[in-house]
């Protein structure tokens, strides 16, 4: 009777292995599929960033060139604002991000740690 139970818990123990391996290897299917369309996403967006800058280079300017500016004016350092326009002529600009700061409750909380085997 033990060896008959045995030998059912050794074929379901078996048919777990075999059902595992096809799940991971279905797994792995899906995550090379999802590397590669995220990849070619990757592409598209780069493609898509360079014929944005490529238009807005190829747009007019509306600033005055220097042949027309009067001679007695030196030009003009570099200021501070040239962040700010910069931001202001890409729309899409994203502000940076800031972490928040953790309260001290977080910090000394036990119920939180992190316990590895």
């Amino acid at each position: 009777m033990l060896t008959v139970l045995f030998l059912i818990s050794y074929a379901l123990m078996t048919m777990l292995i075999v059902e595992q391996g096809q799940t991971i290897e279905s797994q792995r299917a899906l995550i090379r599929e999802l590397f590669r369309d995220s990849t070619e996403l990757s592409a598209v967006k780069n493609m898509k960033v360079q014929e944005e800058r490529r238009a807005h280079a190829q747009t007019p300017s509306t600033q005055v060139p220097s042949a027309q500016a009067p001679l007695n004016q030196a030009p003009k350092a570099p200021s501070t604002q040239a962040p700010q326009q910069r931001a202001q002529n890409h729309p899409k600009a994203k502000p940076q991000f800031e972490m928040p700061s953790r309260p001290a409750s977080d910090l000394v909380d036990a119920r939180r740690q992190l316990i590895t085997l």
